[in-house]
C-alpha cells in the first residue's frame, strides 16, 4: 500500500476549515499529499476539493471507517480511488472514425492509460480496425423498431465487462434516458460546438453558409436532455472565408477528437467534479 496512490474528491458546503481538517488529517495518518486543488463557489455556497495522495498507511476501508466523522462534520459528498487501477472503457462508434482512430491510437501508444474491453457499434464499417487491434466487436443494429431490445443489449454488454465508462466517439444514436439515469456521469459524448445552431445534417456546410468565424467542439457527459450534459471540456478554432466546407469538416475533426481525448483522460484521473448541470475540472 505505501507506493499506492490515491485521489480524494470532495464537495459540500461551503464553511471555514474544510482545507485545515482534511489536510490535518492526511498527516497523522502519514499520507503525502502529491497533488492539491479546491475551489469555493461563492454563489452557490459551495466547495471542492481533489488531493492526490500516496504512502497511505491503511486500507480504503480504513480510511473510509476513520474519515466518516469529518465526512459527517461538514456533510461532504466524497469518494477514495486508486490512481494506479486501469478504468474500463467501452467506446460507441457509428461510421466517422476520427474519434475511434484516435482513442484507439492513445490506447495502443500507452498515452492514456485505460482498457477497452469492447467496442460497439450500430453499423459493421469498423469492425476490422477494432479488430486488428485485438478488440472484440459488438455489432448491435439499432431500427426504429427495436431500439429498446437494441440499448437493453447495450447494457448487457456493458454489465458483462463491468465497465466504468462509455464513450460516445460520433456514436449517432440517441442515448435513451433510462440509460442516461442508469449511468449518471458515466456516459462521454462528442459533438460540433455549433448547437444549438446548425441543428441536423452537415452542420460545417451549413455554418460556412453563414461564414462563421469559430469552429469547436464540445466534451460533455450524457443526460436526458439532448445535447445539454455538463460540459467536462471544449475546444476552438478560428477559420476565415478561405476555408471550403470540405477543409472545415476535416479541421471540425482535429478540434472534435482533441477536445474528447481530453475530456476522457480528465474524466480518467477523477479530475471531474459534478455539480448540478456543471462541472468543476481539476485540470
Amino acid at each position: 500500500m505505501a507506493h499506492q496512490s490515491y485521489v480524494l474528491k470532495v464537495s459540500c458546503p461551503d464553511r471555514i476549515g474544510i482545507v485545515s481538517r482534511v489536510s490535518t488529517f492526511l498527516a497523522s495518518k502519514q499520507c503525502m499529499i502529491k497533488e492539491a486543488n479546491h475551489h469555493a463557489d461563492a454563489i452557490l455556497g459551495k466547495f471542492f476539493m481533489r488531493n492526490e495522495i500516496s504512502d497511505m498507511q491503511m486500507s480504503p476501508e480504513e480510511f473510509e471507517t476513520e474519515f466518516k466523522t469529518i465526512a459527517d462534520e461538514f456533510e461532504m459528498q466524497w469518494s477514495l480511488s486508486p490512481r494506479i487501477q486501469k478504468k474500463r472503457v467501452i467506446i460507441m462508434v457509428s461510421k466517422q472514425d476520427h474519434c475511434l482512430y484516435d482513442l484507439l491510437y492513445r490506447w495502443k501508444s500507452g498515452e492514456m492509460d485505460y482498457e477497452i474491453p469492447c467496442v460497439i457499434s450500430n453499423h459493421l464499417d469498423l469492425k476490422s480496425l477494432v479488430e486488428w487491434h485485438g478488440i472484440p466487436y459488438v455489432h448491435i443494429p439499432v431500427t426504429p423498431d427495436n431500439k429498446p431490445q437494441a440499448f437493453a443489449e447495450v447494457v448487457k454488454w456493458v454489465e458483462h465487462y463491468e465497465a466504468d465508462t462509455i464513450v460516445l466517439a460520433r456514436y449517432m444514436q440517441i442515448i435513451p434516458p433510462e440509460l442516461c439515469e442508469k449511468y449518471p456521469g458515466q456516459i462521454i459524448n462528442i459533438h460540433h460546438s455549433f448547437l444549438p445552431s446548425f441543428i441536423g445534417a452537415k452542420p460545417y456546410h451549413q455554418a460556412f453558409e453563414r461564414g462563421v468565424k469559430l469552429i469547436g467542439a464540445t466534451c460533455h457527459y450524457v443526460t436526458q436532455d439532448l445535447d445539454a450534459g455538463p460540459i467536462i471540456e471544449q475546444e476552438v478554432r478560428r477559420v476565415t472565408h478561405s476555408e471550403s466546407a470540405e477543409e472545415m469538416v476535416v479541421l471540425g475533426k482535429d478540434v472534435e477528437k482533441n477536445a474528447l481525448a481530453r475530456g476522457l483522460k480528465f474524466h480518467l484521473e477523477d479530475r471531474v467534479l459534478l455539480s448540478g448541470n456543471k462541472t468543476i475540472v481539476f485540470a
